[in-house]
């Protein structure tokens, strides 16, 4: 077994929520929407598909053949919209297999990404990707098992519904949390037992609780939670890093780094996710796998 075979890496391609920011403030942190890659051992597996998937995409394209799993919390705009741009998808040999709930609609995952691609929307459709693309329903609550991996699943509160993730493998556990709105008397019960013990707990972190509150301009009911919602959780949930996530399109880099001192006086385990970010998870190796 190679050195590599036996790592959990995490690593963020978009970091950015609602809308693509792109410009001059906000370079360090970037402006690509929310897309993360995590390398388990010999597995592939891809979070959402906002903008930063096109740029995952375009640096895979040295690796072919692909194989890899892709997992959608939802399907607003913002995870989605980097599909359509996804170009290993549309190159024979490559597979992916994609997994997501079906939404209150009753509409599955194939079927809205489907629809995204339909003219007038976009010049030509999901058939046209030559990838094996299959497609799973899965339901929130339920764990899904890729080999020796167990991802664990709960329902997020979020208008349309979306679901948060646990990727457990070999003692190693990360949990997305994006697109969630806390609950102003109580932690959300959900997302606790979630990340309980986590490695590292990625959470939506888009507005400061000034900006939620905010009596000229509340966000009470946009579905989005706050860095200081984050720090209670974390430190709940007795997680060992928190990962400051989907930050708000007009947040800039001098902002960011300004929630992100604050943040790290209240626990010493956060840090703010930006483009590019690699982080390493502690793994228990198996005694035949080690020489």
């Amino acid at each position: 077994m190679s050195r590599i075979e036996n790592q959990f890496t995490v690593q963020f391609w978009g970091v950015r929520g609602s809308i693509p920011s792109p410009g001059p403030r906000t370079v360090r942190y970037g402006g690509n929407t929310p897309c993360i890659s995590m390398q388990v051992g010999s597995k592939r597996l891809i979070f959402d598909a906002g903008t930063g998937l096109h740029v995952l995409g375009q640096s895979l394209l040295s690796q072919m053949p692909l194989e890899g799993h892709i997992f959608f919390t939802h399907s607003h705009w913002d995870h989605i919209q980097g599909f359509p741009f996804f170009t290993p998808a549309f190159i024979k040999g490559n597979k992916f297999n994609i997994y997501g709930a079906i939404a209150p609609d009753g509409s599955t995952i194939e079927q809205r990404l489907n629809d995204q691609m339909l003219h007038p929307n976009f010049p030509v459709p999901l058939q046209v990707m030559q990838a094996n693309l299959n497609f799973y329903n899965i339901q929130p609550g339920k764990p899904i098992h890729i080999d020796d991996i167990t991802l664990e699943t709960a329902h997020l509160n979020h208008p349309g519904e979306a679901i948060g993730y646990r990727v457990n493998w070999r003692g190693g556990a990360v949990v997305y949390i994006t697109d969630t709105e806390h609950f102003p008397d109580k932690l959300d019960e959900n997302i606790l037992r979630l990340s309980q013990d986590a490695d590292i707990m990625i959470y939506d972190s888009t507005y400061t609780d000034e900006e939620y509150y905010s009596p000229s301009f509340p966000k009470i009911g946009w579905g989005h939670s706050t860095w200081q919602e984050a720090v209670k959780m974390a430190k709940a949930a007795n997680v060992k890093t928190l990962v400051i996530y989907h930050h708000d399109p007009t947040h800039n880099d001098e902002f960011l780094d300004r929630i992100g001192q604050e943040a790290l006086e209240k626990f010493s385990g956060a840090i703010m996710a930006r483009e590019g970010l690699v982080l390493q998870v502690p793994v228990t190796v198996p005694l035949s796998e080690s020489v």
